[in-house]
């Protein structure tokens, strides 16, 4: 690999440029004013194998079609890049790629001078910088939030013509990202050519990359609704939406009144409404220590897409959850695709929401400035979801560290002025007395992997250490605790009585004696349990991993381990002991 010099000071001067979102980001939606053509599919792709990664920037490859600048593959969208092709250096590539698209824009659309015509990207992993026709129209930073850019102007002025849609996108991780990283130099030439490198990670997931969510072009009325909110009032633990409690951010982009644009405002409101909270009923997510969450950790991860879009596999996992009486999960440890969240709302399955957050010491005023922007970027995303009753803004931090006290004080403050309406929470896996953070949260979520990571093979440790475990915590902040993470690796097939470490046997007895634990201490403080994992998953390749994390309680094809029968039997036990059935079984899955 050559060296990333440049491309990192590249890649500071887009971070500078890049700022949150001034307005609202409303899913796009069809309706008697809107229109939305998805252009995602089969698009053109080329990775930057210049040493420097900075040859497409040098040479202004979105000037030109991509096929002009050099050799072009096809590359579908939306996936991730590394698993489609049979070349390694594509599947481990660190840099920036290179996408292209020629679309026909309808071209009622262009001579509709009344109309605004965006283009929309659902994420591009990590950092994104957007052409249309040879003009930049926007950047992004951000690996799993929407961006886009009004291209009126762009295509107004080379109507007659198909849309060149370039986009650039780089995977490269630094202190200052979310997730963090580094790229480390080898200097040895006995060992290493010059310039090679490598991308140094603290996540237990791959770097998949590319274009990840659809590409969609839509219209709207030049005055138009820019944003929504959504409030709620609740009679006993029932969320109804009160029609007085919809705020509109009217964004007026030319000096007509409203007067002209009859019924608009009326249809629009009525099409948000209608299609996301009608019939709809929630849990009240400040009441959320009435709950008992069982729960497990969807990835939307699969082969081959890696994490690219894909409806047939979402529906799929979302039949798996309903199989085994899951009402709720966890976003891990990312933020997932809207589409997936309107799932949610729809099967009246609750989540929490998390950015993709390892901070093991960047806890830099950089990080922290970039941080907020994600959070409000994620707010203003998901704030009208019905399913969405609390916001997570990292995983297993360094919260440890004297500098964590002052970071996520401004962070969940922040947050918390962006939404007053739902609780804040970290994901730890520190030590309960030097916790810098937790005093800041409502909810106490404690990841831990006691007979696996710690004191592995000895399951008889278990209870004595949970229990001490959330003793501590409860003891030391008197807060509602949910064990968002625990569980144990198991290789479909592999078999051992008694168990033993990596065997199926060995993943349910140790979910088993977690249990045990849980089934005393949710009748005092324990209001929930997230198994780790919902399906196996790909990592980077380490000594500790076989083809990936196998704690998964399905495979990566779906098909269940001994563990998914366990949490199935469980979860519709304690579903019926309670009386809290989930919302679909009167439905049952097929």
């Amino acid at each position: 690999m050559g060296s990333t010099g440049a491309v990192c000071a590249l890649l500071a001067a887009l971070c500078g440029a890049c700022q949150a979102l001034q307005g609202g980001m409303l899913f796009p939606t069809e309706s008697p004013s809107r229109e939305v053509k998805d252009v995602s599919g089969l698009w053109s792709f080329r990775a930057d194998l210049s040493p420097e990664r900075n040859r497409g920037f040098e040479q202004h490859w979105y000037r030109s079609p991509l096929a002009q600048t050099g050799p072009v593959i096809d590359m579908p969208v939306p996936s991730s890049y590394n698993d489609i092709t049979q070349d390694a250096k594509i599947r481990d590539f660190i840099g920036w790629v290179w996408y292209e698209k020629d679309v026909w824009v309808p071209a009622r659309w262009i001579q509709d001078r009344g109309a605004r015509i965006v283009l929309r990207v659902g994420s591009a992993h990590y950092y994104s910088v957007l052409w249309v026709n040879g003009v930049k129209v926007t950047e992004h930073e951000g690996g799993h939030l929407p961006f886009e850019a009004d291209i009126s102007g762009v295509l107004r002025q080379t109507s007659g013509n198909p849309c060149r849609i370039t986009i650039a996108v780089n995977n490269t991780l630094t202190l200052e990202t979310l997730p963090p990283g580094t790229i480390q130099y080898m200097n040895d030439r006995s060992r290493y050519p010059a310039g090679y490198f490598v991308q140094n990670t603290d996540f237990d997931f791959f770097n998949y990359a590319g274009i990840h969510r659809p590409v969609l072009l839509y219209t709207t009325p030049k005055a138009h609704i820019d944003d929504i909110s959504v409030e709620t009032t609740f009679s006993d633990n029932i969320g109804k939406h009160q029609p007085k409690s919809v705020f509109i951010h009217l964004l007026f982009v030319n000096s007509f009144p409203y007067g002209q644009v009859p019924g608009f405002i009326y249809i629009y409101i009525h099409s948000i409404i209608g299609n996301a909270f009608s019939s709809r009923t929630h849990t009240d997510p400040m009441s959320v220590k009435h709950c008992i969450v069982t729960s497990l950790t969807p990835r939307f991860v699969w082969q081959i897409r890696g994490k690219g879009f894909d409806w047939p596999l979402v529906v799929k996992d979302f039949n798996l959850m309903k199989w085994m009486g899951v009402n709720s999960f966890r976003t891990s440890h990312y933020p997932y695709a809207e589409e997936i969240l309107q799932m949610a709302d729809r099967h009246g399955i609750i989540i929490n929401v998390c950015v993709c957050v390892f901070l093991r010491r960047s806890f830099g005023n950089v990080s922290l400035a970039h941080h907020l922007t994600v959070m409000e970027e994620l707010v203003r995303r998901d704030k009208n979801h019905p399913s969405v009753v609390m916001w997570s803004v990292a995983n297993e931090p360094a919260s440890e560290m004297p500098p964590a006290g002052f970071y996520f004080k401004e962070l969940v403050s922040h947050t918390k002025s962006l939404d007053s309406s739902r609780p804040v929470t970290y994901i730890t896996d520190s030590n309960y007395a030097r916790d810098q953070g937790a005093q800041y949260v409502d909810v106490i979520c404690v990841n831990s992997y006691l007979s696996w990571y710690h004191d592995p093979g000895h399951t008889e440790l278990i209870s004595l250490q949970l229990n001490t475990q959330f003793d501590d915590w409860y003891d030391k902040y008197q807060k509602p605790i949910i064990q968002s993470e625990y569980g144990a690796d198991a290789v479909a097939g592999l078999h051992s009585d008694p168990p033993m470490m990596f065997t199926e046997e060995y993943q349910t007895t140790v979910l088993q004696n977690y249990h045990n634990v849980f089934d005393q201490k949710r009748k005092e403080f324990v209001i929930g349990e997230l198994i780790w994992n919902f399906a196996d998953f790909m990592t980077a390749q380490t000594i500790t991993r076989v083809v990936g994390n196998k704690k998964g309680i399905f495979t990566r094809q779906r098909q269940p381990k001994a563990g998914a029968l366990l949490l199935r039997e469980r979860y519709w036990r304690i579903a019926n002991e309670t009386g809290v059935l989930p919302t679909w079984a009167r439905y049952p899955c097929q």
